[in-house]
């Protein structure tokens, strides 16, 4: 290793710290500003979709019996709970679709996450309980998600250990928010990080087997790094070096840090955050092979009922993953077929659009579409890119329709969606839930637009309460 990296590693820690709680509004381009609005709006929307699905409200009920000081604001549903209960209930709800932003893009390299689905609730309940406005909001939301963006791509992100960074960076974004929003000096800060290094976890099997926990990380990630912020700020130490220490975060969680540059590299200057809005509530994986089967049937006004067979040509690494394997229905119908490229496929082909509605426990079982996955052929292709997709529909009439998808809509380099779009789905997520009234959704979208000038967050959130 050369000696400037390790230098680097030694004092990441320390810089990240003091970035932290020494960047201004004003650090801050417009377009970093512009995003950080975007991602509000758009986990804010998928928030409110999420409010109601399986668990969801039975959460709310156990955490109001838990009871607890009254500090922050349970979205949708109202009440108020101690701010990390808060914090966790919030982005388990922003997870529950699969639908809210992914994707940290740092140094130009999109970067397998899910960051905002933690560090903006977070950010809105810790804001929420310190009183702040929203210039304050956006700047403890943006270094939340950039030590959580550094992190992760630092780390070279691989599935082979098991870990989900939804349970593990995320948790040192929460507590970067939280940290900056306490009022935290540049020790407790850096004890904050040491504290929640204790508290970072989760596993894939959680969604290779289908279950209800699958979002759960996210929520536990914010609620961890509130704590371990308020413990900070009593007086609590941590590790000097939750990073790169001999039982530290990169030797424990990942397989090394494999781009320790990351860490630092630009820091104060570039703000790192998710980058890729996703257009279906699923796993990003599967999102190229919908957009080719919504493609063939607008260019071909295609009907379902006279496909013989589906052909889905995918890298191996696609069969391999859990998206690709058989669909069947589980204990928790959402689990599965968030996560099926058959069943998103047979959604997109028989419905001709892939929504929140589409996911519901009716929708899933329904016997059309059951019946219809079973004409899916899921084929490895070594000239298909992974997240890329080939489709042919083998039709009745003798016909064989075939199209491809390198880039899904999302990605903010190659396929991004348009401004229009992003508000399209928030609105497709407030008009699903049926709690936020259109009047109170129109004001919180307005509001968001010029957030920088609101003095009290509070305000805020007071539109999210049906």
């Amino acid at each position: 290793m050369k000696m400037e990296d390790s230098r680097a590693e030694t004092n990441a820690i320390e810089q990240l710290a003091a970035n932290v709680l020494e960047t201004r509004f004003e650090n801050f381009d417009a377009a970093t500003l512009q995003n950080a609005r975007d991602r509000i709006i758009d986990t804010v929307g998928c928030l409110i979709g999420g409010s109601g699905d399986t668990g969801n409200p039975e959460l709310v009920g156990l955490l109001r019996d838990t009871g607890g000081k009254e500090e922050a604001t349970v979205l949708v549903h109202g009440g108020r709970l101690p701010v990390g209960s808060a914090a966790m209930v919030n982005s388990i709800m922003a997870r529950s679709f699969d639908f809210e932003p992914v994707s940290p893009l740092v140094e130009g390299v999109n970067t397998p996450g899910h960051v905002s689905g933690t560090t903006v609730p977070t950010a809105i309940s810790v804001a929420e309980h310190t009183g702040v406005g929203g210039r304050e909001l956006m700047t403890a939301l943006l270094v939340g998600d950039d030590v959580a963006s550094r992190l992760l791509a630092a780390s070279g992100f691989g599935f082979t250990l098991g870990w989900d960074g939804t349970g593990t960076v995320n948790a040192f974004g929460a507590a970067a928010i939280a940290g900056r929003l306490l009022g935290l000096d540049r020790l407790r800060m850096r004890n904050a990080f040491g504290i929640v290094l204790n508290q970072v976890g989760s596993t894939f099997q959680i969604i290779w087997d289908g279950t209800t926990a699958f979002k759960l990380p996210q929520g536990l990630s914010a609620r961890n790094g509130v704590f371990s912020a308020q413990l900070a700020k009593i007086g609590w130490t941590g590790p000097a070096d939750p990073l790169f220490s001999q039982f530290g975060y990169y030797q424990m969680f990942t397989e090394g840090c494999q781009k320790p540059e990351y860490l630092t590299e630009h820091l104060g200057k570039r703000y790192y955050s998710d980058g890729t809005f996703k257009s279906y509530p699923c796993c990003r994986i599967p999102h190229a092979a919908i957009d080719c089967a919504l493609a063939l049937v607008r260019k071909y006004g295609v009907s379902a009922d006279d496909i013989r067979e589906v052909r889905l040509d995918l890298a191996q690494g696609g069969i391999d993953h859990i998206c690709g394997h058989p669909f069947c229905i589980g204990t928790f119908p959402h689990g599965n077929a968030a996560f099926s490229y058959q069943y998103v496929v047979a959604t997109a082909l028989l419905r001709k659009a892939v929504r929140p509605e589409h996911f519901t426990a009716a929708a899933i079982r329904d016997p059309e579409v059951n019946a219809f996955i079973g004409r899916i052929k899921l084929v490895a292709s070594h000239d298909v890119r992974f997240e890329a997709a080939r489709m042919t529909l083998h039709m009745k009439d003798g016909r064989e329709l075939t199209g491809s998808c390198e880039i899904a809509r999302g990605d903010p380099r190659g396929n991004p969606l348009s401004r229009d779009d992003l508000i399209a789905k928030f609105w497709t997520n407030v008009d699903f839930s049926g709690k936020i009234s259109r009047e109170k959704a129109d004001s919180f979208l307005k509001m968001v637009e010029k957030l920088e000038d609101l003095d009290d967050v509070k305000k805020l959130v007071r539109l999210l309460v049906a």
